[in-house]
């Protein structure tokens, strides 16, 4: 069982080290429920929309001219075609759908055969359906043809998404999809997994916020402990591949990971996305962040700052009560082959077995804290 009283003399000890004052007071806000992270998530959660309102499977068909998609791979300009799916009452409902490819490493021909996909829909015509209120949609692909592995690699960056959900309301809904792609230029059908992201103004919605555009900011802009929840769960997946102040050029902030806010200023609550170079998905494609010396995605590396260490108690502590319903979405997702739940799974494992120890938690995560970005 993971002691608290113990890493909270470990933070002390450490944290003296460096200068810090004592971070007594972690102790005594573990005992105020408001302290709890997610405590006052369900107090500003609203109803999800209705393609988010379950994470059970969707079967669809997207019938358009493929061939062209992936041979000229447009950023802006979209190509018609066909969404089906399964209505409400069983029957065969068809939207119009408009595509073009996304993202910048998947979206490149020499790592993904198959790019990352928009989807963009009219407005009008998927009210009262399934997909009501949705307009434009990310779609994460399988990236090779012909590799059955991609499939499995799909599923472990969906599990990442939902395990980020388990601790948070806070971030991207997903839907796991089967995917019957119908090439209008007539190359051979083929049905794929995939999943779809929420849109990100309405996850600001769901959580009583608005997205937030902005330049690089400061650490100190941050909810502190949505920022320590976020650390500890990249953490988790093994994931180096995102900074929470820092944007790519001619981007927003930040890389890999979005801004929210109540009023449009800080603090702001990030909302961190695209997880396949993490090592719980661990693509073949994946390479760890060359800024760091770490030789594989599979090694974790902890990336939070040291003014976090005081709220470590209480996040790890997070961490261990949703321990089950984690673990509980690996054993429900049963298309992932029996090798993959197995690595996933112990992949898990080695995460709460070093949380459980205070010794680890002291050397790999409170004494690998960074004084500043």
């Amino acid at each position: 069982m993971f002691c608290l009283s113990i890493i909270e003399c470990r933070i002390a000890s450490s944290t003296a080290s460096k200068g810090l004052t004592s971070m007594l007071l972690a102790a005594l806000l573990l005992l105020s429920p408001s302290a709890v992270v997610g405590q006052d998530d369900a107090e500003v959660s609203q109803s999800a929309a209705p393609l988010f309102a379950t994470h059970s499977m969707l079967d669809v068909t997207i019938e358009a001219p493929l061939t062209t998609l992936m041979r000229e791979r447009p950023q802006e300009e979209y190509l018609d075609g066909k969404f089906s799916f399964a209505g409400n009452d069983g029957s065969e409902q068809t939207l119009d759908l408009k595509v073009r490819t996304r993202g910048k490493y998947r979206r490149a021909e020499e790592h993904c055969d198959f790019s990352l996909i928009r989807l963009n829909f009219r407005k009008k015509q998927v009210a009262g359906t399934k997909l009501a209120g949705q307009d434009k949609l990310k779609l994460i692909t399988h990236c090779q043809n012909n590799k059955p592995r991609y499939e499995q690699v799909v599923l472990r960056e969906f599990l990442a998404y939902r395990i980020l959900q388990v601790m948070t309301n806070k971030s991207y809904s997903v839907r796991l999809l089967r995917i019957h792609y119908i090439d209008t230029e007539g190359a051979k059908p083929m049905t794929r997994l995939g999943f779809v992201v929420e849109d990100d103004d309405d996850v600001a919605a769901r959580v009583g916020m608005q997205l937030v555009k902005t330049g690089d900011i400061t650490i100190a802009d941050i909810d502190r402990r949505q920022r320590n929840l976020v650390n500890v769960f990249q953490y988790l997946i093994g994931n180096t591949d995102f900074s929470l102040i820092r944007a790519e050029p001619d981007e927003a902030c930040c890389h890999n990971s979005d801004l929210m806010s109540a009023t449009g200023e800080p603090p702001f609550t990030p909302l961190p996305y695209d997880f396949d170079f993490a090592g719980l998905v661990n693509a073949p494609y994946a390479q760890p962040n060359p800024r760091f010396t770490i030789r594989s995605v599979r090694t974790r590396l902890y990336r939070g700052l040291c003014d976090g260490n005081e709220l470590l108690p209480e996040t790890l502590q997070n961490f261990h009560d949703k321990k089950d319903a984690i673990y509980a979405i690996v054993d429900e997702l049963n298309m992932l082959t029996r090798r993959h739940q197995r690595d996933v799974t112990r992949y898990l494992d080695s995460f709460y077995e070093l949380i459980s120890r205070s010794k680890k938690v002291d050397a790999k995560i409170i004494r690998k804290c960074n004084d500043e970005v």
